[in-house]
């Protein structure tokens, strides 16, 4: 390991009480942000399969494994680490056995429970707590003990009992097969036109199925605009020969812009949303083409018929005439609902169309007579997760990977013009189905609990590398989970989940080693406001079970640490880490992970921690989340790098430090040699990337002043400074990671 890493990690207090904590932790000295980034990236494109606890529902901004595995063992090891290298030390652990039983870990926003996770697999004691109830349900069946003989038996009892009966709503009839089980259903929203009141289909385009990776496989299929005839064509042709009825089109074409739609009949061009706002209702669908499984296990487009359309009015039929208690539940406005509420969804079942319903109602019915609070509870969790696959707000991925794009797939409620309604029971070939994911989801989880592992990368041969599972490190996972702190206590279990506010919690005072987290951000995804899609269904299924928690009505909260108001973020915030400051013991450690692309993002921050009696001892960059998170992608300047931040109490600074008059300098040095160290490694960062890493060590030493306003108010003062420089480091990045140093010193 470098020198580097080192220079710009070490950061040393002064302390009031005349000698420093009992043992500074070795990620106050450094972190090894290279190597773990790069660990973290393999892990990145296939986290479902590398660390599959976490993955067992849908959550947001879920956090690397390996990432919070280094951060747990760094906030326990002393400083010096096992070879006395400082950050190699972590490395040193981070592959060899680790059992820390007389650690107690806390995340107030355990999200996924990817702290209390990585924690719970190093032998400390945890304690996990999330306002949201569809966090503390999917951590609570990530972290139960489950005989995997008596899960087994289960799915095989809801096999017997109700599969046959949805199955019997995905099937085709064809002359040359028989009847033969029906993969996907293609569908197209339609709007009445505002001129001539015909039906516009909106197409985004004539292509409704491609391979995931169109370049290496050009093989498409089109729909004939004039007898809706499926065609194959190649993915890049503008003019194609209807093989049906002879006309000929451009695929490409469809009836819909950005925005806008063209009625076919009266060639007036139309904004959509003023036609969808006309209506009473959301718009309706239709399906059009679909995806037979042949015998043989090979798959065929085919065009929707009548035996499709009776099957899907059989369906639409029984659900009107039975008793199914599917949920009914208003959809209410805010930051992320307003975009489907402004389509007329105005309640979450409105997002399924009747057969889902249907289906969707028999699986839930089945699985609320489950008798064992365990097992009733892991499977209303494997049907939660399988709703963002089966709704009409999925669309086709693409042959060669997984079919089904979910409905958050944007981490957002985007009304999907274009829907793919897949087989919810499924077949070996399906995507996003109920027997498939109890395969990859459930029992992959099981399974690496009972044998949890880490990716090791190997030294480059030919500039690759490859990874391979590094097993014996961490013990089994899972166990009885405490219902209450005074359980917890009593030491039944080392691990204790509660949902609420953790702004105020029951755990005493002064007891934790280190609360470990990572926070929600005040412009970002709303959560709560998007967890309602799986709330409402997870009400049905577990009614009065864990003491209430699923009584409330949403899983909104005025408490919740995730407002589009900055200053209402902050405040929540605020009282948050003031609680984390109580339970903390003296020498404690707050550590989170963090990025922000905004002033106001850093600024919020910086005040969250002074106000709440903490300072900044140290921070450190590592690599983010997804890497093929569409949103990243599409981001003009995506954030690919979180700002690990330390934080003890404050009352250890003594005396309080002004503003260094060259503060903005050390930053900019410091910032270029970090980004040097990435470069070096063959990673080249965004603008965004720099101006985290840049205000992470603006706001280390500016945690360390005692007038915030004026922090704050220097803070604002550089700001038009801060972009100069981050443009400039940026833009001098070099392949070989040597950073053009003279013409980088600006002031």
């Amino acid at each position: 390991m470098s020198t580097l890493t080192h220079k710009v990690a070490e950061v040393r207090p002064i302390y009031a009480r005349g000698d420093p904590p009992k043992q500074r932790k070795a990620i106050e000295q450094s972190f090894p942000f290279v190597e773990i980034s790069e660990v973290a990236e393999r892990e990145s494109w296939r986290k479902d399969v590398y660390q599959p606890v976490y993955y067992i529902h849908k959550w947001w901004a879920r956090r690397l494994s390996c990432v919070f595995r280094a951060i747990v063992l760094g906030a326990c090891a002393p400083a010096g680490g096992a070879t006395d290298r400082g950050s190699d030390g972590i490395l040193d652990l981070f592959y060899k056995p680790v059992y820390l039983p007389e650690v107690l870990i806390y995340d107030p926003f355990m999200g996924s429970g990817t702290t209390v996770g990585e924690a719970h697999k190093s032998g400390c004691r945890v304690i996990g707590r999330d306002i949201n109830p569809v966090s503390y349900f999917i951590v609570k069946n990530a972290l139960s003990t489950h005989d995997i003989s008596e899960v087994h038996q289960t799915f095989k009892a809801i096999e017997r009992n109700v599969s046959h009966r949805i199955k019997a709503y995905y099937k085709a009839q064809t002359e040359q097969y028989g009847l033969v089980d029906v993969l996907y259903y293609f569908w197209v929203k339609f709007v009445p036109c505002p001129c001539c009141g015909a039906q516009v289909d909106l197409f985004n385009s004539r292509i409704f199925a491609k391979h995931a990776y169109p370049s290496k496989y050009p093989e498409a299929k089109s729909l004939c605009p004039a007898c809706e005839a499926i065609n194959s064509i190649l993915v890049h042709q503008t003019a194609v020969e209807c093989n049906q009825c002879g006309t000929t089109y451009n695929p490409q074409e469809g009836s819909t812009g950005r925005a806008n739609a063209t009625c076919p009949d009266c060639q007036r061009t139309f904004p959509i949303i003023e036609a969808v706002r006309a209506l009473d209702h959301p718009p309706h669908h239709r399906m059009y083409a679909k995806v037979i499984l042949k015998p043989d296990g090979s798959k065929e487009y085919l065009p929707i018929d009548k035996y499709d359309q009776a099957l899907y009015r059989k369906a639409s039929l029984e659900l009107r005439t039975g008793n199914f208690a599917y949920p009914q539940v208003a959809i209410e406005p805010g930051y992320n609902t307003d975009q489907v509420l402004n389509y007329n969804y105005t309640h979450w079942h409105q997002m399924f169309n009747d057969r889902q319903l249907l289906c969707l109602s028999i699986l839930s019915e089945r699985i609320r007579n489950i008798e064992e609070d365990p097992l009733r509870a892991l499977f209303a969790c494997l049907l939660s997760g399988c709703l963002e696959f089966n709704s009409m707000f999925c669309s086709f991925k693409g042959e060669g990977t997984g079919a089904v794009r979910h409905t958050f797939s944007h981490h957002i409620l985007k009304p999907e013009r274009m829907p793919l309604e897949a087989n919810l029971w499924g077949t070996p070939e399906s995507s996003g189905s109920f027997s498939t994911l109890f395969e990859r989801r459930i029992l992959r989880a099981i399974e690496y609990k009972d044998n949890p592992f880490e990716l090791r990368l190997s030294e480059r041969v030919n500039g690759k590398r490859q990874s391979r599972k590094v097993f014996n490190v961490s013990r089994k996972m899972g166990g009885k989970i405490a219902s209450t702190y005074d359980d917890f206590q009593r030491g039944d279990s080392d691990i204790y989940l509660s949902c609420g506010s953790s702004s105020q919690t029951d755990i005493e005072d002064g007891v934790v080693d280190a609360v470990i987290t990572d926070p929600p951000f005040f412009d970002n995804v709303h959560y709560s406001q998007l967890a309602d899609f799986f709330y409402v269904w997870i009400r049905e299924m577990m009614s009065a079970e864990d003491g209430g928690v699923f009584q409330r009505k949403t899983t909104r909260s005025t408490e919740e640490v995730q407002q589009t108001d900055p200053r209402r973020f902050t405040d929540n915030l605020i009282a948050v880490f003031r609680d984390c400051h109580r339970v903390l013991k003296d020498d404690g450690l707050l550590v989170f992970t963090y990025h922000h692309s905004r002033p106001e993002g850093w600024t919020a921050i910086l005040e969250a921690i002074h106000e709440a009696g903490f300072y900044i001892e140290a921070t450190h960059p590592v690599k983010s989340e997804m890497s093929a998170a569409i949103p990243k992608q599409q981001a003009k300047s995506p954030i690919d790098i979180d700002i690990i931040i330390v934080g003890r109490k404050r009352a250890l600074i003594d005396p309080f430090l002004e503003v260094p008059l060259d503060l903005l300098g050390e930053c900019i040095e410091e910032t270029g040699e970090i980004v040097e160290a990435f470069n070096r490694s063959e990673r080249t960062l965004s603008r965004s990337d720099v101006t985290v890493i840049m205000m992470a060590r603006l706001i280390t030493t500016l945690s360390r002043t005692r007038d915030l306003e004026k922090t704050l108010s220097y803070l604002s003062s550089v700001e038009r400074e801060i972009g100069v420089v981050v443009e400039r480091i940026w833009k001098q990045q070099s392949p070989r990671g040597v950073l053009k140093k003279r013409q980088m010193r600006l002031f």
